[in-house]
């Protein structure tokens, strides 16, 4: 059975109104462009469940430049490369240009994590919010480098500043707090959030060299073609801080997280570890401390296989919350690109409902 888009509530009566939106698109690597595919795959859903129309009318990286034409791009010639013949107008030379030139209502800011400043992504979503857009982001860089300052000027110009990708993909981690948990303490959080040390530790069990093991990682799509930031712990810390600034309200600094990479774990002490009925797996934490602040973590840790996170494998994370009422554990299954551009989906959505 093919199941739709849900948007509208349910029992809700007559016609969904329709308003059209000019989405676009700051990078467009694997992210954007299955962006652009799960789109155009659920077009008619939105429109008729949700109320939403969309005109993809600005695509912009390093590579390919500027792109804009507010009467639209058509979608499979955007995914082929093709790009139309700037008409008329000089073509935009830069992000405030080309919002402009696009007519753009939602700014998707997608293009590569820099973890020291979190630019150029922070002014790609200023310049969005300043012209009037919704800002939606997959970068962590700008959450964690400029969070409280994107909100507040997404407050004032009566906009969104949303960036549910940038932690477990599209699990609904940011949202779910304010919607389905309002009035909750959150304290603390463990988890694994960086598939590429649970993918390289898993193979380093089966008899593989750290180096043989991240070739494999690479292989499959998972690791990056310079491994570093997943195996020395920073594409790991990058979430811890994203998670305690906004749910725990911490300001906390990235450098003032402590974090251990796995290489510092050998290839013979993870096959002794199994061979003890532990497990290493690359641990996230952050907890409130007594005197207020939170203390926060990414180090390898053994296991014993009694904990429920020594059993993910591959690229599947986990996250367990701690609560002041309960306790609460999301786990997301072996995600792909497109869970990351679900995430984008769903803020679209989130925004244009708000």
């Amino acid at each position: 059975m093919r199941v739709g888009v849900f948007c509208r509530a349910v029992g809700s009566p007559g016609r969904t109104s329709i308003r059209k939106y000019n989405l676009a698109l700051i990078g467009f690597g694997n992210v954007g462009r299955e962006l652009v595919r799960l789109l155009a795959s659920k077009k008619v859903g939105l429109s008729k469940n949700c109320g939403i129309e969309w005109n993809l009318t600005g695509v912009a990286s390093r590579r390919i430049g500027w792109i804009a034409d507010p009467n639209g791009l058509d979608p499979s010639a955007t995914l082929a490369q093709s790009w139309p013949e700037a008409r008329g107008a000089k073509a935009p030379q830069n992000v405030r240009e080309w919002i402009a030139a696009s007519r753009a209502d939602v700014v998707f800011e997608a293009s590569s994590l820099n973890r020291h400043t979190g630019q150029p992504a922070i002014d790609h979503l200023k310049a969005a919010l300043e012209a009037g857009a919704h800002a939606i982001s997959a970068n962590k860089g700008p959450v964690v480098h400029a969070y409280r300052e994107l909100r507040e000027l997404a407050a004032k110009n009566g906009r969104k500043f949303f960036f549910e990708s940038t932690v477990m993909d599209g699990t609904p981690i940011f949202s779910m707090f304010p919607h389905c948990l309002p009035g909750v303490e959150l304290r603390g959080f463990r988890g694994i959030l960086n598939s590429t040390t649970n993918v390289v530790l898993t193979e380093m069990e089966n008899g593989l060299s750290l180096e043989q093991a991240v070739k494999k990682a690479q292989e499959i799509g998972v690791a990056e073609t310079d491994p570093s930031d997943d195996l020395d712990g920073w594409d790991a810390a990058v979430k811890v801080a994203a998670l305690a600034i906004v749910l725990m309200g911490a300001p906390i600094k990235l450098e003032e997280i402590e974090r251990v990479g796995i290489r510092t774990v050998t290839a013979e002490q993870v096959r002794g570890a199994r061979a003890a009925g532990m497990r290493y797996k690359l641990i996230c934490r952050a907890e409130r401390t007594p005197d207020g602040r939170v203390h926060a973590s990414v180090r390898p840790e053994q296991l014993p296989m009694s904990d429920p996170l020594a059993l993910l494998e591959g690229t599947t994370s986990a996250v367990r919350f701690d609560m002041d009422v309960f306790g609460l554990s999301i786990i997301e299954h072996k995600p792909g690109v497109i869970a990351t551009a679900y995430g984008l989906l769903a803020d679209f959505i989130r925004a244009t409902k708000s």
